[in-house]
């Protein structure tokens, strides 16, 4: 293959007609072209007089030496699968998220026939009790927008954007397109889904799992687990089984889970993680900031990612939603949590984003391995009290927040948060080097996005869950301290988003594949 950089589009055009323009505008010409497509699509918005796409462009063409002047590109390739595994018990995998979906099917397409366990419910069913929780207040905490079929990126963005390098991300937005995705997340610089499109895809992937000999047992909790000689007895709420293979892909939320393995001497180990809140500021602000007023383009909602550091405390947006909402995300009761989630579309009128404060290990005294999660469901309950004990989250505007008063009214911008939320003043459960740290970034970030720090922006309290405050240690075969047990995903400490989670979770499979 052949690469055009930076191709630069100022006008709404289809692809097909920027394809064939670019190569009419480098000399290329279309009976030498087998294919071209578009690798890469981006907004550069850095010049608010000069937006516009930016794109690239790959290109096979039957004689490479006519085009010398163009750069020759090859592919990150996943090596093959040595199967090796011999095994008549299936491997069991406790939780259907990313991790345990993209290991699942991994397996299932190198003829292996997986259990996957989850204590949740089907998608559609799900959708229904998270819809309930949200219209009121009543909380199922075995399926919820923590657990159940697709994990806690079911009720997100759908942000399949990731930091790490892998020749394996090519595979898993292959699989997502298969399965229902646009065609669009195989090339945009900043892909995502969407809930409503995700309820459908998770769908298309259950048939597929089960049409190729998987089952999966939903409503069925991982409650314990026993090691013999060379056997793994796996204890579910509705089903007892025997394997020599478990994969923990569990979830960040998992914390029962937590408990249980460290009863059963496997090694966890804690780890760094963030806290802080959401917020929330009207979309139309965000596309005039990061777009300016001049651009004719038909551009989506605006984007942002900001940063601020101060000594060893830092500051970040996370899971940044436009046109989404702040959804209640509680998984155990009396309890309130918080994220964000946006449809394909992107069409609300609020924009939100966590704001989050990092958490080291050596802010906790002794050495439970489980310190982060009594620190997380700590503030959550505190935040629960302060929201009025009925579910309502606790809410605050920037204007008060910084000045530290309780807010008695709200302005131009609503709060999205269901069941409801009352004004507070977060500063009162927040510990102070979390409260510090953002108000510090807060001001920071309205430099370098005016209105950042506008005086009724919203503040939800509280973001707990972006990442898992422990790490279930593994091997180099991936494995923990206990044989045939492989931690997988963002429960286990190894992935930070839906694609890196699904990542992982091949990478676990093919450990199996290939274990002799």
């Amino acid at each position: 293959m052949l690469r055009i950089d930076n191709v630069k589009i100022y006008k709404d055009l289809s692809n097909e007609e920027i394809i064939r323009k670019t190569l009419l505008k480098n000399w290329i010409e279309e009976s030498d072209v087998i294919k071209a497509f578009i690798a890469k699509k981006s907004i550069d918005a850095r010049d608010k007089r000069n937006v516009h796409y930016n794109y690239t462009i790959d290109f096979e063409v039957k004689d490479e030496s006519k085009y010398p002047k163009f750069k020759h590109i090859e592919e990150m390739k996943e090596e093959k699968i040595k199967r090796v595994r011999d095994s008549k018990y299936q491997p069991i995998i406790v939780g259907s998220g990313p991790a345990g979906l993209f290991c699942a099917l991994t397996l299932v397409d190198n003829g292996y026939k997986p259990i996957i366990i989850e204590q949740g419910s089907k998608v559609e069913d799900r959708m229904k009790q998270v819809e309930e929780f949200r219209n009121t207040g009543k909380l199922n905490e075995l399926s919820n927008v923590q657990f159940g079929e697709g994990g806690a990126g079911t009720f997100s963005d759908g942000k399949l954007t990731t930091g790490i390098s892998s020749p394996y991300i090519k595979k898993v937005l292959e699989y997502f397109v298969t399965f229902g995705a646009p065609e669009e997340i195989m090339y945009e610089s900043k892909p995502h889904i969407g809930t409503d499109k995700l309820v459908n895809i998770l769908q298309n992937i259950r048939k597929y799992i089960e049409d190729k000999g998987g089952k999966y047992y939903f409503n069925s909790k991982l409650i314990n687990l026993k090691k013999g000689e060379k056997l793994i007895k796996v204890s579910c709420t509705n089903n007892e089984f025997f394997t020599d293979t478990l994969v923990l892909a569990i979830g960040h939320s998992a914390r029962d889970t937590y408990k249980m393995l460290l009863d059963n001497e496997v090694n966890i180990e804690r780890k760094n993680f963030s806290v802080g809140v959401r917020i929330e500021h009207r979309q139309n602000l965000i596309n005039k900031t990061q777009y300016g007023r001049l651009t004719k383009l038909d551009l989506p909602p605006a984007e942002y990612k900001l940063a601020y550091h101060n000594g060893e405390r830092s500051c970040y947006t996370f899971c940044m939603c436009p046109g989404g909402e702040v959804i209640a995300s509680s998984s155990s009761k009396e309890t309130i949590v918080t994220n964000g989630m946006s449809t394909y579309k992107r069409d609300k009128e609020n924009a939100n984003s966590a704001l989050l404060v990092n958490v080291l290990t050596t802010d906790f005294e002794g050495d439970d391995p489980l310190a982060g999660v009594y620190f997380q469901e700590d503030l959550e309950h505190k935040a629960y009290i302060l929201g009025g004990s009925n579910y309502n989250a606790p809410v605050q505007r920037v204007e008060d927040f910084l000045n530290d008063r309780e807010s008695v009214e709200i302005g131009n911008i609503i709060p999205s948060y269901k069941p409801g939320y009352t004004l507070c003043n977060l500063n009162e459960i927040l510990p102070d080097f979390v409260s510090k740290t953002l108000k510090e970034a807060i001001l920071y970030f309205d430099t370098k996005l005016k209105g950042f720090a506008k005086p009724d922006a919203i503040l939800t309290g509280v973001e707990t869950r972006s990442s898992s405050p422990v790490t279930i240690m593994r091997n180099d075969e991936l494995m923990s301290n206990i044989e045939g047990i492989y931690p997988c995903g963002e429960g286990a400490g190894f992935a930070g988003g839906i694609t890196s989670a699904a990542v992982d979770g091949i990478k676990v499979a093919r450990k199996i594949i290939e274990k002799e």
